[in-house]
């Protein structure tokens, strides 16, 4: 029967409804078999499509008749099905008559049929919905203007849908109509119907179309309209009923939740809220509210679960909570949906914590929310742990003895629900324990996933965007594309902020709960993955926050995660400290809901892994560490690891929480700062188990991680770590105070690894860090602030070794900032931090010396910084870095900075803990100085570029350059430093120190000091050397006179030092002496300086007043500085200018007469290699005598400095005691020893008063006694005739004189007599030592034996001046012979002085003190006589020499016939040498005087000739014995006395009668006195008989007749008309006078009187006529 289809389909189809005509009248049989044939058939159709809109209605009709017969049923649903799904034929009544047909089957008491309709049912409902997306895809093309609905346009206005559309409407709308328990519109024919299918099917449309309804407004509006409200209604039983309220209370039966409907309602809701949400704003506000409600406690467990679920779907959507968050949370007026759905959540958990496990609910909630305050901490539950015994515990929460376990419901981030799809339960199920608790806890960790990987996206986005469009903004030509560019990101800035607003806005929602509900959860959790996972969900959020910049959020997370980390209890005491957290403890009120911060409770079920001391300023006990505690420290270490950079402020909590949880696990800082596990020092050692023994390692290596990671950070996160590190290091410093208990280093360690992995960028963080490490330094406790230096030193060396870009040598700047600290750490006392300080400088040294440039400064500066009271470890260290710059790197450093190694080598030299170190440093000094003579030209070069370049900057800011010894160059100021601090070090107190210093002082300025500007040597002179000299003369003279016992130690001290004063004695010699020193040898140099003058006096000052010191070092030493300074020779003339000079005449005092002046261009002779640099000053003036006139000033100022040290040195103290300064021999002797070589350079200039002086100084010097302890030293022997040093120099000095006046001008004889006078004055110490003041002087012989009395007080001995006088004596003879006919000589009476001088060793003669004297007095007056007398008589006219006569007459008559006695032991011999002087006298007379007597006065002559006549007769000796007699009476003098007389008396040259008179007077004169004596003597010789008479008559009567005889000899000789008669006469007279002595008894006196008697034979001749003999 098929085949006999015809083939043509669309032919068939036009007949459909004939060919399917048979069929359905075969099924109206109802015969089974032809029945199920018959459907075969049509369906066979259907499925080839042939079967037309009216066939297809047909075939409805009779299958509509087939069903209430209930005749094959299931057949009939298969047809439907086929006949809807081939093709679209079937509408509107047809379609609606077999979808109620398949309704009505569902309904059939046949369990099979009423699935299979069921599903069949399903399939409909989708295929009419199908057809209506097929029908728009159909039209997608053809655009139609939508009809404008009206909003509030109702069902009927179904007209303008297409067929299928309208369909599905009528379908959907019947449906709603259905649940509703309504009449359907459109399905006609419906019997009954359930709500639970109503819902799924409702579901599955909502569920598989949403489009339709969202693109068709007629749908939108059906949703609106009558879903919504629908699903309100049904659930208004769940939301009345309240679990526990009893029922008879309420006047109505309350509805009972109904599980099956009240799932289905909720899954509809879910579909509702996930596809429509748009659409039904305002309903979905209300479905949530209802979520959130029935997780109330008081909901009945089921219900409670389901809506967990229901929440879960929703939280797995962070796209839809975002747009919750838009809608409601930001909108005002409007419910705040996300934060109640996150509070309810956290509410829900608490809750589930707080339902006890018996007892009445009601109560049991009040107990809850009492216990919900965190401060109350319940009771430890004992019970709970002891399940751990063996039995590997479950996943669970433990809070407060509630046990939850926790149940693996889901795939992270899916929510597939278990209770929501029981489709087939009708009671509802029972809820396992832990169920809805896994589920919200899910909940929560979905939502916190969503939310951050959502808007970490979307910031992602938005920065990549900005990137980009900063990069396109920034180049430099702007194009309009460009601009839109610009405009667009406008756009993007408008869109960011809105964005962002929404992020912030659904953190801010969310945290609170969230924080609330996961730190519960925290605690409670025993599980180490549910551990894990709340922790990470705390730390996605805490991040998160701080991208955001939502600081309180992100604080309190991260407060969560510290507490956590913390022992419980523990925690609180530290954080809360912490501004961030003041979150804790607090409750938030949330719409009327409490949710409370819930801290950790007490009983903690987790296995204790450490046990440590609290880090507290006094801990009691220890505490211990879970292993929940390290899980949460790991988290915290992730934290601030990964997201340091948003950490911001709260660093300070991550890092307070590291610190005490390293303290508590005993880790200790080690070298770079990284920490390792270490012991405590003190209290309860930690205790750690294996477990944490080998997480150490781990968590020390993520700590230094951590650190190394922030060189990935921005400046300003950068920054906020170490403000952090800085405050709890703060913290850490005042816990250390006061005690010196192991201090938590953490906070330093880590600022130095900080500081070290920064070093790219160190400039930004290294004032913060380097300034809190300096104030560490300075931390009473040891360790602490050891650790702050260690780490300070260690970052300055990485810093200085780091390499940096651009290199430190291009980056001043840098490397000072690096190096400052450096120098401020000297401002600390501490000797520990001060060595390290010192350690890091050798160590920079070592490692940088080359290349520190302008660090040098900072660096010397704290070598420099070093004072003296620092001790002797820390000088030394210092003072070896010196010596390595010293030796090292003097050349690499810049020039300017070598000023400041001088200072700093001198702070050294005055140091004194340490003698060897100051004596170093001096050598130092002097190396220094050796190495700027040899770098002088480079050096100099570089110090004038700098000075140039400072120059202009001061001129610039309009203020004075500012540097020590300005005005000279400033090579020369370094110059002057040097020897300014070596001038301050020779003032030291130490005399080692001082002469060190002073010898390298004056060998620098004599070595380099060539190299020094000219005009330099002033300040030289000035601030140096004269400055030196005050401060060591004040010293020198204000020293203690104490004896200093032993020298420290067990040194001794030889006595010449062991004063103060002596000690300073020698430095005030040595001091001295180089100043002289300098200006002998660089005199050329200092000379036309200009005041060179003024110099000149005051070096001559502190001669004199070194001169006249107390000391006899000094003085002498001050002398002989002196004659350094006169031994200048005047610069040479020039070869080349003639001979002689042109003589310039100026107006000088007559005195000095015309002076010659040497040009002044004259070449200096040098030795020294910089003769260039002064060939400039050497031939700028022209010739001028100002210098040579100048050059006389200098000489007599240094003449008149010699006199007052003379005159003051010599002066006589006024009185005297044992302390009396009397001058030494040699300082006498090198005072005097200077005149020659000055007196050259004054001699034109010299006159009387002058000479004057000079002899008063030169009569006072010789005075000087000395002291007898010295006497054996200086003295001769007293027997030995020889001079002290001093006299030779007094006499050498009057030589030199004498010698000058001798070739000098005319105007200078007059000097003679003066220089006569003053060596006169000399001789007479021969008789008359001179006296020095009052001083009592012993004789020196006497003083010889007081030597051995050790230690009696010195005496002063006279000196023996015999032979210092006799020399004199020599002196003035010999100079007399050169000088008698001199003019002045003549006039000053010379020659009378000498005589009269002369007279009193004569007079004196044995009684001299020495018998030399008068025996070289003799011949001396018989030398002068010799020549003076001729010189006497050529002036006799003139009356000049009138006065010397009787002088002359008087010492001829003293010392003929001296008064003293000669001594007993004088021997003959010696007695005839001495005659035979007298007699050489006479014979002077004789020869020199009397043939002379014209020109002599006649008073003189007549004095001679008495004297002869005295000597002729009365030469007795009266104390002569017997035997001697002979011999001592002087027979030869007397007779060469009568010879003379006589002689004189008849010579025949007697030019005047009245001198031949004066002859005759003195003949008769003896002859008579002869005649007299005789006489007497025959009288006694009468009257004494026997007696002998006196032996003094006796001696006299043979003198007597001895003189006759000799008297008669000299007649005889006698020209004979010569003598005139009447002598003649008188001699024979005698004769009978002689005759009457025979008688006499003496034998001596008849020889006598033989040799008298026998002469007169010759008068025995016969007498002759009268002749006249001559006139008389």
């Amino acid at each position: 029967m098929q085949e006999e289809i015809p083939a043509g389909q669309g032919a068939l189809k036009e007949n459909s409804s004939e060919v399917v005509q048979p069929f359905l009248m075969g099924c109206g049989t109802k015969e089974p078999k032809i029945t199920q044939l018959c459907l075969a058939a049509i369906q066979r159709l259907m499925s080839h499509e042939v079967v037309s809109e009216t066939a297809a209605g047909n075939i409805i009709n009779m299958l509509w008749q087939l069903m209430e017969n209930s005749l094959e049923e299931l057949k009939l649903l298969q047809t439907v099905l086929v006949l809807l799904t081939t093709n679209t034929v079937v509408h509107d009544e047809a379609l609606s008559k077999a979808i109620v047909l398949c309704f009505r089957l569902h309904f059939t008491k046949d369990n099979i049929t009423n699935n299979t309709a069921a599903a069949t049912v399903r399939q409909v409902v989708t295929v009419v919905f199908e057809r209506m997306v097929a029908e728009d895809e159909r039209h997608r093309d053809i655009i139609e203007q939508p009809v404008l609905v009206q909003a509030n346009s109702n069902r009927r206005s179904v007209s303008t849908l297409k067929p299928c559309a309208k369909d599905a409407y009528m379908l959907f709308q019947d449906l709603c109509q259905l649940v509703n328990a309504d009449a359907p519109y459109w399905l006609v024919g419906m019997t009954e119907m359930t709500r639970t299918f109503g819902l799924e099917l409702l579901e599955s449309v909502l569920n598989d179309f949403p489009q339709v309804f969202l693109q068709h407004q007629e749908f939108s509006f059906l949703l609106k309209e009558r879903v919504c409200p629908l699903v309100i209604k049904l659930f208004s039983p769940n939301i009345k009923f309240r679990q526990g309220s009893s029922t008879s209370s309420s006047p109505a039966p309350v509805e009972k939740p109904y599980f099956p409907i009240c799932m289905r309602l909720l899954r509809v809701v879910s579909v509702l809220i996930k596809q429509f949400y748009s659409l039904l704003v305002t309903e979905c506000e209300i479905f949530l509210s209802l979520l959130v409600k029935f997780l109330d406690a008081d909901k009945p467990q089921w219900l409670r679960a389901v809506a967990v679920e229901s929440i879960h779907r929703l939280c797995v959507q962070p796209q839809l909570l975002r747009s919750f968050c838009q809608s409601y949370d930001m909108k005002q007026h409007s419910t705040k949906v996300f934060r109640d759905i996150v509070n309810a959540l956290g509410s829900f958990i608490q809750s589930l914590f707080l339902v006890p496990p018996t007892g009445n609910p009601a109560t049991t909630n009040q107990a809850g929310n009492n216990n919900s305050g965190g401060t109350v901490s319940a009771p430890a539950n004992s019970g709970m742990l002891g399940i751990g015994g063996g039995v590997t515990l479950l996943p669970a929460f433990e809070y407060r003895g509630t046990w939850i376990p926790i149940l693996t419901i889901t795939v992270q981030g899916s929510a597939k629900a278990t209770y929501l799809e029981m489709l087939d339960k009708v009671e509802p199920p029972t809820i396992p324990e832990g169920y809805a608790m896994s589920v919200a806890f899910h909940c929560l960790l979905d939502l916190v996933r969503g939310i951050t990987g959502m808007i970490e996206g979307e910031l992602g986005e938005v920065e990549a965007e900005c990137q980009t469009s900063t990069e396109t903004a920034s180049s430099p030509t702007q194009s309009s594309e460009e601009q839109e560019l610009q405009s667009t990101s406008s756009d993007q800035m408008d869109k960011e902020i809105v964005n962002r607003a929404v992020w912030e806005e659904m953190v801010n929602a969310c945290w609170c709960g969230l924080l609330a509900a996961l730190s519960l959860l925290l605690d409670a959790s025993t599980d180490e993955a549910a551990t894990e996972n709340i922790l990470k969900a705390e730390l996605t959020m805490a991040a998160l926050c701080g991208r955001l910049g939502l600081i309180t959020s992100r604080d309190a997370f991260i407060t969560a995660i510290c507490k956590g980390s913390l022992p419980p209890h523990y925690a609180l005491t530290v954080l809360n400290t912490t501004s961030a957290a003041t979150l804790s403890n607090k409750s938030y009120s949330i719409q009327g809901q409490n949710v409370t911060m819930i801290s950790p409770s007490s009983e903690s079920h987790q296995q204790v892994v450490a046990v440590g001391q609290p880090l507290a300023v006094q801990p009691q006990g220890t505490v211990m560490l879970t292993s929940k505690n390290i899980q949460c420290m790991r988290t915290l270490l992730n934290l601030a690891h990964c997201h340091g950079a948003v950490l911001g402020t709260s660093w300070q909590l991550v890092l307070a929480t590291l610190q005490h949880l390293v303290w508590i696990l005993g880790l200790k800082p080690s070298s770079g700062g990284a920490l390792k596990p270490g012991r405590a020092v003190e209290g309860p050692s930690t205790v750690l188990t294996t477990a944490v023994m080998t997480d150490l390692p781990v968590i020390s290596n993520i700590l230094s991680r951590l650190f190394e990671s922030s060189q990935y950070l921005d400046d300003v996160s950068l920054h906020h770590l170490i403000n952090a590190l800085c405050s709890l290091s703060l913290e850490a410093m005042d816990m250390a105070y006061g005690n010196n208990k192991e201090p938590s280093l953490f906070a330093v360690a880590k600022l130095l690894e900080t500081g070290l992995v920064n070093m790219h960028r160190i400039e930004i963080l290294w004032r913060p860090l380097t300034g809190h490490l300096l104030e560490v330094c300075q931390h009473p406790n040891s360790r602490m602030r050891e650790w702050g230096a260690e780490s300070l030193t260690s970052l300055i060396k990485a810093g200085l070794t780091f390499n940096h870009d651009p290199p430190l040598s291009q980056n001043q700047r840098l490397q000072l900032l690096l190096l400052n600290p450096l120098k401020e750490m000297s401002s600390i006392n501490h000797p520990d931090i001060r060595l390290k300080q010192l350690e890091c400088v050798l160590q920079i040294l070592q490692s940088q010396g080359d290349s520190l440039g302008p660090g040098w400064p900072l660096v010397l500066g704290v070598m420099g910084a070093i004072r003296n009271d620092q001790g002797e470890s820390l000088i030394r260290t210092a003072f070896q870095c010196l010596q390595l710059v010293v030796t090292d790197f003097l050349p690499t450093m810049p020039c300017t900075c070598l000023q400041i190694v001088v200072d700093v080598a001198g702070s050294f030299g005055l140091h004194n803990q340490e003698l060897n170190i100051s004596l170093t440093s001096i050598g130092l000094l002097w190396n220094i100085s050796d190495y700027f003579f040899q770098r002088g030209e480079t050096i100099e070069k570089e110090l004038n570029k700098e000075e140039a370049a400072q120059q202009k900057q001061a001129e610039e800011k309009g203020v004075a350059l500012n540097r020590p010894f300005h005005p000279a160059p400033p090579f020369d100021c370094l110059w002057l430093c040097l020897y300014a601090k070596l001038g301050e070090l020779c003032v030291d107190p130490r005399p080692a120190v001082r002469k060190s210093a002073g010898q390298t002082l004056f060998s620098t300025i004599g070595a380099h000091g060539t190299l020094l500007q000219h005009s330099t040597w002033h300040t030289v002179i000035w601030k140096v050397l004269f400055h030196l000299l005050d401060r060591v003369r004040e010293s020198s003279t204000t020293a203690d006179k104490e004896k200093i016992e032993s020298g420290g130690g067990n040194i001794l001290i030889h006595h010449s030092r062991d004063t103060a004063e002596k000690q300073w004695a020698e430095t005030w010699v040595l001091t001295l002496a180089g100043v002289a020193r300098i200006f002998n040898t660089r005199r050329y140099l200092l000379q036309p300086l200009g005041d060179f003058s003024r110099a000149w006096d005051i070096l001559l000052d502190h001669i004199q007043s070194a001169a006249l010191s107390k000391n006899n070092e000094v003085s002498l030493a001050a002398l002989k500085s002196f004659q350094e300074i006169l031994q200048i020779v005047s610069p040479v003339r020039d070869s080349e200018k003639p001979e002689t000079p042109p003589v310039v005449n100026v107006p000088v005092p007559v005195l000095l007469g015309p002076i010659s002046g040497p040009g002044l261009n004259r070449p200096f002779v040098r030795t020294d290699s910089i003769g260039e640099r002064l060939g400039r000053y050497s031939s700028l003036e022209p010739p001028t005598v100002t210098d040579e006139l100048e050059d006389l000033n200098l000489w007599w100022a240094a003449w008149n400095t010699w006199y007052r040290i003379g005159s003051e040195s010599t002066k006589p103290p006024i009185i005297f005691d044992k302390l009396t300064f009397i001058p030494s021999q040699p300082f006498l002797t090198a005072l005097i020893q200077i005149f020659p070589a000055l007196y050259q350079h004054i001699k034109t200039g010299f006159n009387m008063d002058d000479l004057q002086k000079l002899g008063v100084i030169l009569h006072s010097a010789v005075s000087v006694p000395i002291s007898s302890d010295a006497s054996p030293f200086i003295l001769p022997s007293y027997t030995e005739a020889v001079l002290t040093s001093l006299q030779e120099a007094v006499l050498t000095a009057l030589d030199v004189l004498q010698k000058a006046i001798c070739v000098g001008p005319e105007n200078m004889q007059i000097m003679y007599p003066a220089i006569f006078d003053q060596l006169l004055a000399f001789v007479e110490f021969s008789c008359k030592p001179p006296q020095y003041g009052q001083l009592e002087t012993k004789h020196i012989a006497n003083a010889k034996y007081n030597q051995i009395q050790l230690f009696a007080p010195a005496e002063w001995v006279a000196l023996n001046y015999v032979p210092f006088a006799e020399r004199s004596l020599e002196v003035v003879v010999d100079l007399y012979q050169k000088t008698a006919c001199h003019k002045a000589v003549v006039n000053e009476k010379v020659l009378q002085n000498i005589i009269k001088t002369l007279r009193v060793p004569l007079s004196l003669k044995y009684s001299c003190p020495s018998e030399s004297t008068w025996k070289l007095a003799v011949s001396s007056l018989l030398k002068v006589l010799s020549i003076g007398l001729p010189v006497a008589r050529q002036h006799a006219s003139s009356g000049k020499f009138d006065s010397m006569w009787p002088e002359l007459a008087n010492t001829f008559e003293d010392f003929l016939f001296t008064k003293s006695i000669p001594p007993d032991n004088l021997s003959i011999q010696e007695f005839q040498r001495n005659e035979s002087i007298d007699v050489e006298v006479v014979q002077l007379i004789s020869t020199e005087i009397l043939p002379y007597a014209n020109f002599i006065p006649k008073e003189f002559v007549g004095q001679i000739m008495t004297m002869l006549n005295k000597g002729s007769i009365h030469s007795q000796s009266s104390s002569f014995t017997e035997a001697e007699i002979d011999i001592r009476l002087r027979e030869e003098f007397s007779k060469m006395c009568f010879e003379t007389l006589l002689q004189f008396s008849f010579s025949n040259k007697v030019t005047t009668p009245q001198e031949g008179y004066i002859s005759r007077m003195a003949l008769s004169v003896l002859l008579k006195r002869s005649q007299d004596v005789l006489h007497r003597y025959i009288e006694d010789e009468r009257l004494s008989g026997k007696c002998p008479l006196p032996r003094q008559q006796v001696t006299e009567i043979i003198f007597v007749l001895k003189a006759v005889s000799t008297l008669i000899d000299s007649l005889k000789k006698t020209q004979p008309e010569n003598v005139d008669g009447n002598t003649w006469a008188q001699v024979i007279a005698l004769y009978p006078t002689l005759v009457e002595c025979i008688t006499c008894s003496s034998s001596e006196v008849c020889s006598a009187l033989k040799e008298a008697l026998v002469p007169f034979k010759d008068f025995m001749h016969p007498p002759a006529s009268k002749v006249q003999n001559g006139e008389s």
